[in-house]
């Protein structure tokens, strides 16, 4: 017979076991401390020895494009920094910034017993749950700072996903607003908000710039659904692709990635039904640049891309309305609506199963209408503040609070 312990449980029991060895560690490292002091004759012991003044941590390899501005601007300062990662493939492994060594730290729990046991300055992660789950604070960290993977809210996080970090570096003033509710409501110390931008959007903005336009070409059609119960395939199935055919436009079908290993079946059917053609092709290039460059309009569900495509590329987008459930997010909390819930009727058209067969009219109507290129203006004003300086004014802030912890110290080399 053999003993079946749930995922929640196991969650737990490992959480107690990391907090009886975490007391014993820091149990042992201050009597290692006390010893040192006895056997120095009474000599002041270096407390921050061997601490990393930057971390940065990703739990997914897709995050590299997050963190990659704000690295290379750390490099051109001269700054070491410390990239830990829990993907073993992750590209920041082999980055070429002479400053930035990367570090494979494992897998899952392997990753959270590391960081748990961290000895540094700064933490930098998008990762939710600090405090919640297995990935504990350090003792022996001085500050936690989270920084955004999207142009959307701060609270579409499972519930206290951001509670525990000490510093959120933000895009936009409204989402100030919605952490100080939360931090009110939960009785939370106040923690550094900071807006700085969109790095990575600044990033996809100048690579944008500098390569111009797509080539003049036939109007094409980009649809890049997520997956899930509420995602555009799993709505509406190949129908969707048999109206956009008959629009004459070429089609380009990009699903999320993680839709070819939960809806294999499902992904393999529309493609055995829509092959690859003059009229279709599937997309599952790994940077989706040129993709999003060649495409005049985008159609998708609840997707970060588009916020990409309408606030970097700037054009327009059809979108499919979600019923998110926010019981599980901290936005639930909150007695405000979503921003993205209102942004997206300004900056695209909303597709349902009442103006589907309508989509050919939709298309068009969205391609020729000034108020969504008003809309995009919006977003891009309530959502990217200070465009084009998100990675400076992130280091900015992080080696300033550095210098706040550790006034004595000064292991930064300026520019």
């Amino acid at each position: 017979m053999r003993l079946y312990i749930d995922p929640g449980t196991g969650s737990m029991l490992f959480t107690i076991l990391i907090g009886l060895v975490g007391a014993g560690i820091y149990s042992a490292r201050m009597l290692i401390v006390k010893l040192r002091f006895i056997l120095s004759g009474g000599k002041k012991v270096d407390m921050n020895a061997n601490r990393i003044p930057y971390v940065v941590f990703a739990d997914h390899k897709r995050y590299w494009n997050i963190f990659e501005p704000v690295l290379r601007e750390f490099d051109k300062r001269g700054v070491d920094v410390v990239y830990m990662t829990a993907s073993p493939d992750d590209p920041g492994l082999q980055n070429p910034y002479p400053h930035i060594r990367g570090e494979f730290i494992g897998e899952g729990n392997r990753a959270f017993a590391k960081l748990n046991f961290l000895k540094a300055g700064i933490v930098l992660s998008t990762t939710p749950g600090l405090d919640v789950y297995q990935w504990k604070r350090s003792k022996e960290v001085q500050c936690y700072v989270h920084i955004l993977h999207a142009a959307s809210e701060a609270t579409l996080y499972r519930m206290f996903g951001i509670d525990y970090y000490d510093s959120i570096l933000l895009s936009g003033e409204y989402q100030a607003t919605d952490v100080r509710n939360l931090e009110k409501l939960r009785n939370l110390p106040a923690k550094d908000l900071i807006e700085v931008g969109i790095p990575y959007m600044d990033e996809m903005k100048a690579r944008f710039e500098k390569a111009g336009p797509a080539p003049k070409h036939e109007i094409t059609v980009l649809l890049a659904p997520s997956w899930g119960p509420e995602a555009i395939f799993s709505k509406y199935g190949d129908q969707i692709l048999k109206v956009l055919l008959e629009t004459g436009y070429h089609i380009i079908v990009r699903p999320h990635p993680q839709s070819y290993t939960a809806e294999k079946e499902m992904i393999e059917s529309i493609q055995k039904k829509y092959p690859e053609s003059d009229r279709i092709e599937w997309n599952r290039d790994n940077d989706n640049f040129e993709v999003l460059r060649r495409s005049d309009i985008l159609i998708s569900d609840f997707s970060g891309v588009i916020f990409e495509f309408a606030m970097v590329y700037d054009k327009p987008v059809i979108y499919t309305a979600a019923n998110i459930d926010t019981s599980v997010y901290d936005a639930w909390w909150l007695d405000t609506p979503l921003w993205t819930t209102g942004i997206l009727p300004r900056i695209g058209h909303e597709l349902n199963g009442l103006n589907l067969p309508k989509l050919h009219s939709i298309i068009d109507e969205c391609l020729n209408d000034t108020r969504y290129a008003k809309g995009r203006d919006e977003a891009r004003s309530e959502a990217w503040e200070h465009m084009g300086e998100g990675a400076v004014r992130t280091v900015d802030y992080l080696m300033k609070k550095y210098r706040e912890l550790n006034p004595s110290e000064h292991p930064e080399k300026e520019a």
